[in-house]
């Protein structure tokens, strides 16, 4: 099939000021390439973020883009759906605005199941405030926020959203770039909240300047590992080798995608619509008014 778009029909004229080296860079050349093979035009997609270094990337695609609170991307994310079902809606942030801050708006998005693809750029610290310890942060971990070393344990992101019952759950890394392109685009492809984890490093506070080659080497794709992605529990178990292993590909694939949230939103209006519509004029706010 021709493709109707390049990768420069998604790229604005903002320049990314990323840290030279910075795993979001992979990340964003990643989502151009996953939206060229969607094929939608930029003005049908709305990209709304956080903040953070990872919530700069709206401004840096020709999509409508907001670039909105800390850890509050879900909520407008999901407002915009519900409002106008027919764009195309991606949410992104950091591991410190999806599960810190944020961290109350994702279960409730999960079990809403709005069609929204969410991709976290997990790198284990607060990048864009200089270093601080995140919620991902493994334990013994020295920043200016834990001086002696992490007494906390950290969270397991892909634990997280499979426990709360995610329908699509996947993890990847631009050392992969061939890989993280496909699993985005089929994240969005997939009807329903998608969630993909992006081990995205950080090379000015993170461990080191070279965990992109060091991700290269130690990587291990779920499907060599003869994953199932059908099998939660099988995902469940391989999840939990988070921040031991690193696991790239699709963990969680619902084979039977419940209906989404928006579309049960617009079954319930048609059917208050057919009741209005056989009631006498006098009533019909009754009917909206029902409890």
């Amino acid at each position: 099939m021709t493709q109707l778009f390049k990768v420069k029909d998604y790229k604005s004229d903002l320049k990314p000021i990323w840290c030279p080296g910075c795993g979001d860079f992979g990340v964003l050349q990643a989502l151009y390439r996953a939206l060229v093979s969607i094929g939608r035009q930029p003005h049908e997609i709305a990209f709304i973020s956080g903040i953070g270094c990872s919530s700069r990337i709206p401004g840096y695609t020709t999509a409508y883009g907001f670039n909105s609170l800390h850890g509050r991307a879900l909520p407008i994310a999901q407002g915009i759906k519900v409002a106008r079902p027919e764009l195309l809606v991606l949410a992104a942030g950091g591991d410190g605005d999806g599960f810190s801050i944020g961290g109350g708006h994702l279960p409730h998005a999960i079990r809403r199941n709005p069609d929204i693809t969410y991709i976290v750029m997990d790198n284990q610290i607060y990048g864009l405030t200089k270093g601080q310890l995140s919620p991902t942060s493994p334990r013994g971990l020295q920043t200016v926020t834990s001086e002696y070393g992490s007494l906390e344990e950290a969270v397991n992101p892909l634990l997280y959203v499979l426990a709360y019952g995610c329908n699509f759950v996947a993890q990847g890394t631009p050392a992969d770039m061939p890989g993280l392109v496909s699993m985005i685009e089929e994240a969005i492809r997939y009807p329903g909240f998608s969630f993909v984890n992006v081990q995205s490093p950080c090379v000015t506070y993170g461990e080191d300047d070279q965990q992109v080659k060091a991700q290269k080497e130690t990587m291990k794709s779920l499907q060599s590992l003869g994953h199932d992605p059908s099998d939660r529990m099988g995902a469940m178990d391989l999840a939990q080798h988070y921040g031991r292993e690193l696991h790239t590909g699709v963990f969680y694939r619902n084979p039977a995608p419940p209906k989404t949230f928006e579309a049960l939103v617009r079954e319930r209006q048609q059917e208050l619509a057919v009741k209005a519509a056989a009631l006498p004029r006098e009533r019909i706010l009754d009917l909206f008014l029902q409890r």
